[in-house]
């Protein structure tokens, strides 16, 4: 009995602690859907990502964070589903191997481009190192970085990485950034090259939330200009909803803190923009986080 008993509390605590986006497996990046785009489908003809771009995507991610990820005593392990027509992505850790697994399907979503792409590569990262608040346990806090704080590692830390060595600008002349990202991220930085890194950052962000949209079968579109007024009593672990998303993705992308001003693994304030430090913009929104008390 006592062997058995031993063996289910074993089995309850590698359940617990082994996935995310939540502990228990069942959801990804988006909540659990069953829409499937296989790699030949029509739907293709929309898609802004092929076989080669995914892995390029990927790769240039990866190659930042698997040094940083080896130094915290992990082996990252990517997974790269190019043939799954699963529109999701997953963060697991088991012992020292940290995974991702990127799925065609979600690359092959049309709301999807090669930026929002890398936000979710950033975001699947951001569970294994994005800093607190962390997703609760049944007994402490787990391994992984809550939705909402990955989402946000994604554009405050992740993609400024793998954009500071690209060509920001001849990259943003081709995208359409509402006049009000351009005059806000002109407001956050001095230099042109962080102003080009906020204005990708927040698109980026834009690409995702049209996804969430989509597939929530939603009528209002999320909007810079309409931010989540919703506010929490207590942080949510779980996905935020769509603006709200919108919102932490664009706060991140504001903040001033640089990228190489790393976040903490069990402090909220570390390396972020804070409210009881006195930021007022690139905090995490209300909507869906709920600070420390001091």
């Amino acid at each position: 009995m006592k062997k058995l008993i031993s063996t289910i509390a074993m089995s309850i605590l590698i359940a617990a602690n082994s996935f995310a986006c939540n502990d228990l497996g069942t959801e990804g990046f988006l909540p659990n859907n069953s829409l499937k785009i296989p790699a030949d489908a029509k739907s293709m003809m929309d898609a802004n990502l092929d076989e080669k771009e995914f892995n390029a995507v990927i790769d240039k991610v990866i190659k930042i964070y698997e040094p940083i990820i080896s130094t915290m005593g992990g082996e990252l392990v990517v997974e790269r589903k190019w043939e799954d027509g699963t529109v999701n992505a997953y963060a697991q850790q088991i012992g020292s191997t940290w995974k991702v697994s990127m799925f065609g399907g979600l690359a092959r979503h049309e709301a999807i481009t090669s930026d929002g792409f890398a936000l979710v590569v950033c975001h699947e990262i951001g569970h294994h190192i994005g800093g607190a608040p962390k997703k609760k346990s049944w007994w402490s806090s787990s391994w992984a970085s809550n939705e909402g704080q990955a989402d946000y590692f994604a554009t405050l830390k992740c993609l400024r990485r793998t954009f500071r060595s690209e060509d920001n600008a001849a990259i943003m002349a081709k995208v359409n950034v509402p006049k009000t990202v351009v005059d806000t991220c002109a407001e956050q930085f001095s230099s042109q090259e962080d102003r080009l890194i906020c204005q990708r950052g927040s698109m980026a962000g834009m690409s995702t939330a049209k996804l969430f949209q989509a597939l929530r079968s939603q009528t209002t579109p999320p909007d810079f200009n309409t931010p989540d007024a919703n506010v929490v009593t207590t942080t949510n672990d779980k996905h935020p909803a769509t603006q709200c998303r919108l919102d932490t993705y664009y706060t991140g992308a504001l903040c001033q803190i640089d990228e190489l001003t790393d976040v903490d693994q069990k402090e909220e304030a570390t390396g972020t923009c804070y409210r009881a430090t006195g930021d007022t913009v690139g905090v995490r929104p209300l909507c869906w986080f709920t600070p420390k008390k001091s």
